[in-house]
């Protein structure tokens, strides 16, 4: 895919000391984990267990990891820069067991959130709360060259995002502990409610933020999947006066309707000619903000499979487009669906003349994370209604197909290792 960019850089990478993206191995114990072994290929194998490797680390015991739907991408082999055996998954919960000499916030036994960005907490991205753009935490050369900058890193996500091992295992090392675990004290709460904060239900309110959601806004969300779910979640907690949401899988339109009964209306793509003509039958001027929860690889129709096939583009615009046809005039777009590079045909006319605004970019945990834990704690949100399955961690590539496949109606499958308290 580098070639078909100039190779921007700004040699940053030549001038900044990273951490140590692979942990060093405990000579005698081992762990579970599982590896990316290819297409649509993964597997749990015991592998080497990480130890502290810099005096900023913490290893922490997972209790409990989830699959992403943005792992999707790395399972179908679309997301370049992985490597046979990469331990995947940026989502976990679980106990500190061990930290290095220089963490000061987080003790051996402490419950923690350990966040799917890595950041440094110290460079001007971060000052700035703009903690997925990390300037401290990716080595990547490549990414360098794709977009012009590096952003932050993350767990388990491609050697694009830094190459970190994974939190799809039953233990993670974490690099800078004090800035990227969360420690929770209250034990009343479940890992369940907890998983939500390393990424989806930070991202769910990323979107919101994104799109500026405001009290008596009609907002529409493109997908239904977890992420898609919390952006609705939080819309409505904001004071949207309705949400539209749209999906291809009537299972996870009605798990929404199931919980937002009396503020929500539903798209079946399948089942109208036209998803834009439909918005305007429900909502006439259009809603106020749109979210797009969906990303790179869902396109539907011939051109845009044929494009992608040929990789004459590696996005699809569609749901860009949508949105823009949609929005009222003057509204905002708010993107957390995951692009990777370019997309033909996008109706950069009308999201001009229609004075739009749109905003993206991965979450930032950190920035959010302690404020949703108190209103997940207060109970005034229930995060937990998307997952579907839960399942032992042993049984991780059985769920991804699973949830790759639409099967048995997953959304969200939670992987449980069977970790206890220290």
């Amino acid at each position: 895919m580098t070639s078909l960019f100039k190779g921007y850089s700004t040699n940053a990478t030549e001038e900044i000391k990273f951490p140590e993206t692979q942990s060093k191995k405990d000579p005698t114990a081992t762990m579970r984990a599982l590896q990316w072994e290819g297409k649509q290929n993964v597997t749990v194998n015991t592998v080497p267990k990480p130890m502290v490797t810099e005096p900023k680390d913490a290893i922490v015991r997972i209790s409990t990891t989830t699959i992403c739907g943005s792992d999707l991408h790395l399972y179908f082999g679309e997301f370049g820069g992985m490597k046979k055996g990469d331990i995947i998954g940026h989502e976990c919960v679980g106990f500190v067991e061990s930290v290095g000499s220089e963490v000061r916030n987080i003790k051996v036994g402490d419950r923690v959130v350990v966040s799917a960005v890595i950041s440094c907490g110290e460079c001007e991205y971060c000052k700035k709360g703009l903690m997925s753009c990390c300037d401290r935490t990716n080595p990547s050369k490549e990414m360098e060259a794709l977009y012009g900058h590096r952003t932050g890193a993350l767990f388990g996500y491609s050697h694009l995002t830094g190459g970190y091992e994974g939190c799809q295992a039953d233990y993670v090392r974490v690099p800078i502990a004090d800035v990227n675990l969360l420690p929770v004290a209250n034990d009343k709460l479940t890992d369940e409610q907890l998983i939500v904060l390393a990424d989806i239900a930070c991202t769910g309110w990323h979107a919101n933020e994104l799109a500026c959601v405001d009290a008596g806004d009609v907002v529409c969300i493109w997908g239904a999947g977890p992420v898609g779910l919390m952006a609705c979640m939080w819309a409505i907690y904001r004071g949207a006066s309705r949400v539209i949401i749209i999906d291809g899988e009537e299972y996870r339109l009605q798990l929404a309707k199931n919980q937002f009964v009396d503020k929500l209306d539903t798209i079946n793509f399948h089942n109208v000619d036209d998803v834009v003509k439909e918005i305007q039958r429900i909502c006439p001027n259009g809603p106020d903000k749109c979210i797009e929860a969906v990303g790179f690889r869902f396109q539907r129709g011939i051109l845009h499979t044929i494009e992608r096939a040929l990789y004459l583009e590696t996005d699809q615009p569609q749901t860009l487009n949508e949105c823009i046809l949609a929005c009222k005039k003057g509204g905002r777009i708010g993107i957390v669906g995951d692009y990777l590079a370019f997309c033909n045909h996008f109706n950069i006319g009308a999201f001009m003349e229609k004075s739009l605004g749109m905003a993206g970019g991965q979450v930032l945990v950190q920035k959010y994370w302690k404020d949703l834990l108190q209103i997940i704690e207060s109970g005034q949100v229930d995060p937990t209604f998307c997952m579907t399955h839960k399942m032992s961690f042993d049984e991780a590539a059985k769920a991804y197909k699973m949830f790759a496949n639409y099967e048995d109606g997953a959304v969200k499958i939670i992987l449980k290792t069977g970790a206890t308290a220290l």
